[in-house]
């Protein structure tokens, strides 16, 4: 049987083909897909909403309600927080968000000492008994003082009673997050803010 015929040299040339498919056709159909059509891929990684430019937070004297003797002096200075705004007697939405917070900073589990929660509390302050059992170690501060208006007027008003917020270590308001949302995404942005960050 000869085996160095046309039907050796067809088959040869049909699996050289075959095996140029496999590189060439996906690189065609990308090609196609990106240029020829309107789909593009999605270019932001973080779940939250990004506040660009980052807002530098002022100084500011706050009353500290909660914890009971402890200083603000270092507020947003030396840690990550997560912040919420809302009225300190703290009705369904508030409590929502404060769940959020709390169980977000848990799951990060030794990551967590790199974490503040902070409420901001605008008024009717406060809902003392719930926030000492159900949120032990939350930073409570009331901002209803017109002294403190310069930073509340940092943080966007558009449902505030819902939102989660992000400052830095340096003291940058830098994401907002809709605490309505799957929480797991404040969780991953959180994981990838520490991960990338040598400060705090």
């Amino acid at each position: 049987m000869n085996t160095t015929g046309p039907g050796l040299r067809a088959r040869n040339l049909r699996t050289l083909a075959l095996l140029a498919s496999l590189f060439v056709v996906p690189l065609a159909l990308a090609f196609f897909t990106y240029y020829g059509t309107s789909w593009r891929p999605l270019a932001r990684t973080n779940h939250g909403e990004l506040i660009t430019p980052a807002r530098p937070l002022p100084g500011s004297s706050l009353t500290q309600v909660l914890p009971a003797g402890q200083a603000s002096a270092t507020l947003f200075h030396d840690k990550w927080s997560l912040v919420y705004i809302g009225d300190g007697d703290c009705p369904d939405a508030c409590r929502q968000a404060l769940y959020v917070m709390r169980q977000t900073r848990l799951s990060l589990n030794n990551e967590m000492i790199r974490v503040a929660r902070v409420f901001l509390v605008t008024g009717d302050c406060c809902a003392r008994a719930f926030l000492e059992h159900d949120h032990a170690g939350l930073t409570v501060l009331e901002v209803s003082d017109p002294a403190a208006q310069a930073l509340l007027s940092q943080f966007p008003s558009r449902e505030r009673e819902h939102t989660l917020y992000v400052v830095d270590p340096l003291g940058n308001l830098m994401m907002s997050y809709d605490a309505r949302q799957n929480p797991r995404g404040l969780l991953d942005d959180l994981k990838q803010l520490l991960r990338l960050s040598h400060i705090g």
